[in-house]
C-alpha cells in the first residue's frame, strides 16, 4: 500500500491496485473546490492517466459531507468575465480528465454532496451514497444566481434525462440518497457500514451502465427542446422573473441550443456562468449566502444540551413554535388553557409532519414528542419556557410572575413577542438575567428567521443559549436589543402603513401588491397585511407609534372593529376564497403615480438606518440579513442597505427628502444617513 499526500488530498493505493483519493481541506471543517483543491486535483489526475490502476475511488474525510460545492468566496474575487471564464474553463480541463480516465471511477457520498461536487461525481461512472438522512445531494447553484459551470448541466442531462435534471437545477432542491437513487443519479444507497466495501465492489466487478426508459432521450430532440423550454420558463417566471433572476433563464438557453453538440454545449456552459457570476445579481446573492453563514456562526458553540421546550400559548405562532421543535428531535410539551386549541395545534403538527418527513416511522416519532399539557405539568422539567400568548403587557407580566416559582434555576425563560420591550416584561421576574426573546415568524415552517433579544437584564449567558438552541431548531439567530419593535417588525411596520396610506389615497389595491412584486418583493404588502393579520399588524403599529413617526390609518382601525382581520376571518383589505386573496383588476385606463415604489420601500429603507443608528443591530449586513430573512425582502437586491449603496446613498437621502417636501415628515431622512458620507 503507497500513501502519497498533498495539502488537501491523500491518494492511497492498496494492494488491489485500486487509487483512493480521500479530500481533505487544509484550515477548513468543510470541503469545497477550491482553485488550490482543484490545482492538486489535476496533478493526480495527470498521474493516473499516465499510470492508470485498476481502479478510482473518490471520498471525503470530512464528517459533515462529501463537497459542499465551488468556494463562494473565490467567486467574489473575479474582476471580469474573462477571468471568470479562464477559471471556469481550468475547471472543465480538469474535470474532464477524471471523466476520461480509463477505468471504473467512483464516488462514494455521504452529507452534503451539492454543486461542484456533484458535478464532479457526474464525472465518475458511478456514484455509491450514505443512505442516512442527512445525505443530501443536489446542483443548488440557481440560488447563487448561476447554473451548474463544472460541466454539470451536460452531465446531469444526460444522466438523468431533461426533465428531471433541469428540475433539480431549476429549483436548487436536494434529493435525500434514496430519492437519488429512484432516480437513477447514484447506484447504490447503502448503509455507512457498507459503503467501502460497496465502492472496492463496483471497480472490482463494474455493473452495466443505467439507461434511461427509451422515450426520455426524445425530450433532448431540437424539435422538441423549444417548446418544453417555453413551459419550463413559464413555470419558473412565476416565482423568478427573467429582469431579477436571468440564470434559470440562461440555463434553458443553453439547453435549447445547444444540446445537439456536447462540446459546445460545455464551452457555452462556461461562457454563460462567467457572464452571470460578475452580474449585479449573482454578486448579490453569493453576498446573501455568506450572510446566512455568518448568522449560523452566530449562535456560538456552547455546552448547552437542551432536552425539554414548554410552550405555553396554542395559538397558531405557539402551536407551530411547539410542532417545529417537535420535529427537530426536542420533547415538546403544549400547554393552554382551551385544550381544543391544543388539538387544533396537533392535528396541524400532523399534516406539517406528513408534508415534511414523509416516512411514517418520523412521523411517529414527531407526534409522540409533541406533548398535549394543558394544566402545564412540563414546567418543572422544562429547559426552555416559550411563552407565546397575545400582545398584552399586563397578561405576559403576570404569566411570568406565575410561572417562574415552578420551573428548574437552569431553565432558560423566552417570549416571542413581536414589539414590547423585555425591560417592561422583565419587571414581573425575580432573575430577569434568564429571560430572552425569541421572536420566531409566520409561517415557522418556511420563515427561517429568530430575532434573539436581548434587554438590558438579559445575561450573556441567556443570549448565547437561545441562539444555540436557535441553531439547534435548524434556525438562523439574530441578535437584537429590545428596542420597540425589534428589527424586522420596526423596519416593516413603516412599508405596511404607507402602503395602508395609499390605499387610503384610493389606489388600486392589485396596483399597490403589484408594485413590491415588480420591486422584488415576495408578495405585495397589503396582500401581506391580510396574512399576518390585520389585527397583529394595528396592535405592533400601535405599540410602534408611540416612539416612532407612524401614523396608523384609519382604514385599518375600521377593518379590525369590524372583525374583518384579514386571511384568519375570511375578509381583511382582499375577500379570501380557498385560503387565496380575490384581486379585483383595476380599470384598463388607470394609470399609476410614478412613485408608488419609492414610498413603500424608501421607508423600509429609511427605517433600516434608523436601527443601525439606534443600535437595535451591530451592522449593516446583519441588518441586511435580518430584513431579507425576516420579510423577504428581495434576495437579489442583496438587503436594504445594500440597495441604497446600489442606488447611492446620497440619492436616495435626496429622495427622502423630495417625499417630505410632498407628503409630510414620515418620510424625514434618518439622522443616521450621516453614518454613509
Amino acid at each position: 500500500m503507497a500513501t502519497t499526500n498533498y495539502q488537501n488530498w491523500h491518494v492511497v493505493h492498496d494492494e488491489q491496485h485500486i487509487a483512493w483519493l480521500h479530500l481533505d481541506k487544509a484550515n477548513s471543517s468543510t470541503n469545497t473546490l477550491s482553485a488550490d483543491v482543484l490545482n492538486e486535483l489535476d496533478e493526480i489526475l495527470n498521474q493516473l492517466l499516465s499510470k492508470p490502476p485498476r481502479g478510482v475511488i473518490l471520498l471525503s474525510d470530512k464528517s459533515n459531507g462529501f463537497i459542499a460545492g465551488a468556494d463562494v468566496k473565490e467567486f467574489t474575487e473575479f474582476n471580469d468575465q474573462g477571468e471568470a471564464q479562464a477559471a471556469i474553463e481550468r475547471g472543465h480541463t480538469i474535470v474532464n480528465k477524471l471523466e476520461h480516465l480509463p477505468c471504473p471511477t467512483v464516488a462514494l457520498i455521504h452529507g452534503f454532496c451539492l454543486g461542484g461536487g456533484l458535478e464532479l461525481s457526474l464525472a465518475c461512472r458511478y456514484r455509491i451514497a450514505d443512505e442516512d438522512p442527512a445525505t443530501r445531494i443536489g446542483l443548488p447553484e440557481v440560488k447563487l444566481g448561476i447554473h451548474p459551470g463544472f460541466g454539470g448541466t451536460v452531465r446531469s442531462i444526460e444522466t438523468l434525462g431533461p426533465l428531471n435534471a433541469l428540475d433539480l437545477m431549476l429549483t436548487g432542491r436536494t434529493l435525500s440518497a434514496r430519492a437519488a437513487k429512484r432516480m437513477k443519479l447514484i447506484q447504490h444507497a447503502v448503509p455507512k457500514r457498507h459503503l467501502l466495501n460497496a465502492a472496492t465492489r463496483t471497480v472490482l466487478h463494474p455493473p452495466a451502465k443505467q439507461t434511461l426508459p427509451f422515450w426520455m432521450p426524445w425530450l433532448n430532440h431540437k424539435w422538441l427542446r423549444p417548446w418544453l423550454a417555453k413551459y419550463m420558463a413559464k413555470k419558473v417566471a412565476a416565482k423568478a422573473p427573467r429582469a431579477h433572476y436571468p440564470a434559470p433563464y440562461a440555463l434553458l438557453d443553453l439547453w435549447q441550443n445547444h444540446f445537439d453538440d456536447r462540446q459546445q454545449m460545455l464551452k457555452e456552459e462556461a461562457l454563460s456562468v462567467a457572464r452571470l457570476i460578475v452580474g449585479k445579481t449573482a454578486r448579490n446573492l453569493v453576498r446573501v449566502f455568506q450572510l446566512q453563514e455568518q448568522m449560523k456562526s452566530l449562535g456560538r458553540q456552547i455546552d448547552y444540551a437542551p432536552k425539554q421546550v414548554h410552550v405555553i400559548g396554542a395559538g397558531v405562532m405557539g402551536g407551530d413554535i411547539a410542532a417545529w421543535c417537535a420535529m427537530q428531535g426536542f420533547q415538546v410539551t403544549i400547554q393552554d388553557q382551551k385544550t381544543e386549541a391544543i388539538g387544533r395545534v396537533i392535528k396541524a403538527a400532523h399534516t406539517l409532519y406528513k408534508s415534511k418527513l414523509k416516512a411514517r416511522i418520523a412521523i411517529n416519532g414527531a407526534m409522540d414528542r409533541l406533548i398535549p399539557d394543558p394544566h402545564g405539568h412540563g414546567l418543572k422539567r422544562a429547559d426552555i419556557v416559550i411563552e407565546a400568548i397575545f400582545e398584552d403587557v399586563q397578561v405576559k407580566q403576570d404569566l411570568l410572575r406565575d410561572i417562574e416559582p415552578k420551573l428548574p434555576e437552569h431553565a432558560l425563560i423566552a417570549t416571542n413577542t413581536s414589539s414590547i420591550p423585555l425591560e417592561k416584561l422583565a419587571t414581573a421576574l425575580n432573575k430577569p438575567q434568564r429571560l430572552v426573546g425569541l421572536h420566531f415568524f409566520n409561517p415557522v415552517a418556511k420563515m427561517p428567521l429568530v430575532e434573539i433579544v436581548h434587554g438590558q437584564q438579559t445575561s450573556e449567558e441567556s443570549v448565547n443559549q437561545a441562539g444555540s438552541f436557535t441553531k439547534s431548531i435548524r434556525k438562523l439567530p439574530l441578535p437584537v436589543a429590545s428596542k420597540p419593535g425589534f428589527l424586522v417588525n420596526r423596519v416593516l411596520m413603516p412599508y405596511l402603513m404607507e402602503a395602508v396610506t395609499l390605499a387610503d389615497e384610493g389606489i388600486p389595491l392589485k396596483v399597490i401588491d403589484d408594485e413590491a412584486v415588480k420591486f422584488g418583493m415576495p408578495m405585495g404588502p397589503i396582500e401581506l397585511a391580510d396574512t399576518v393579520g390585520l389585527d397583529i399588524c394595528l396592535k405592533v403599529a400601535e405599540i410602534l407609534s408611540e416612539s416612532m413617526e407612524i401614523q396608523v390609518p384609519e382604514a385599518l382601525r375600521t377593518l379590525v372593529n369590524k372583525g374583518n382581520l384579514g386571511k384568519k376571518s375570511g375578509q381583511g383589505f382582499y375577500t379570501f376564497k380557498k385560503g387565496k386573496p380575490v384581486k379585483p383588476k383595476p380599470d384598463k385606463s388607470y394609470t399609476p403615480p410614478a412613485d408608488i415604489q419609492d414610498r413603500m420601500i424608501l421607508r423600509l429603507i429609511n427605517e433600516a438606518v434608523a436601527c443601525l443608528r439606534d443600535k437595535v443591530i451591530d451592522d449593516a449586513d446583519l441588518a441586511d440579513a435580518g430584513v431579507i430573512f425576516g420579510t423577504g425582502f428581495a434576495p437579489f437586491r442583496g438587503g436594504p442597505l445594500q440597495y441604497a449603496n446600489s442606488r447611492g446613498y446620497e440619492q436616495v437621502e435626496k429622495m427622502l427628502s423630495q417625499l417630505q417636501q410632498r407628503y409630510g415628515p414620515r418620510f424625514t431622512p434618518d439622522s443616521g444617513w450621516s453614518q454613509f458620507h
